[in-house]
């Protein structure tokens, strides 16, 4: 009876460093804040088209609950329940340009810093 104490307690211990290794909890402040702020902005933008949390729910095919957590900015709520929950209020226009390169500033920077000084076309295309 000692061993299986010993063994529940193990898996305890276990079960709360897993928990607090878990990848949202080492996100950057920013990271949090801009997540944070999608939830307000679309709990904002479902309300102005007074849109009921039962009925958004329903047409994102997620769950109320899950829904609450995409108001909320809640990390752990995949990048496609979110895209569901703007495609349902009409907002996925931007979703496309998150990271296009027209708006990457310093990676394009980066780029322009290797491009090569010159080009050589190979001998048998002369």
């Amino acid at each position: 009876m000692l061993t299986l104490n010993y063994v529940k307690q193990a898996l305890i211990n276990i079960k709360f460093r897993l928990k607090d290794m878990s990848p949202i909890a080492s996100l950057p402040i920013p990271v949090k804040k801009a997540l944070h702020k999608l939830g307000n902005d679309i709990r904002d933008a479902r309300k102005r088209r007074r849109i009921p949390m039962a009925l958004m729910a329903e047409r994102s095919c997620i769950s109320r609950v899950t829904l609450t957590k995409v108001e909320k900015g809640n990390p752990s709520v995949s990048l496609g329940i979110y895209a569901s929950v703007l495609f349902v209020l009409g907002l996925t226009g931007r979703l496309s340009v998150l990271a296009d390169a027209n708006y990457d500033q310093i990676g394009r920077s980066l780029e322009e810093e290797h491009l090569p000084q010159r080009i050589h076309l190979p001998k048998d295309k002369l």
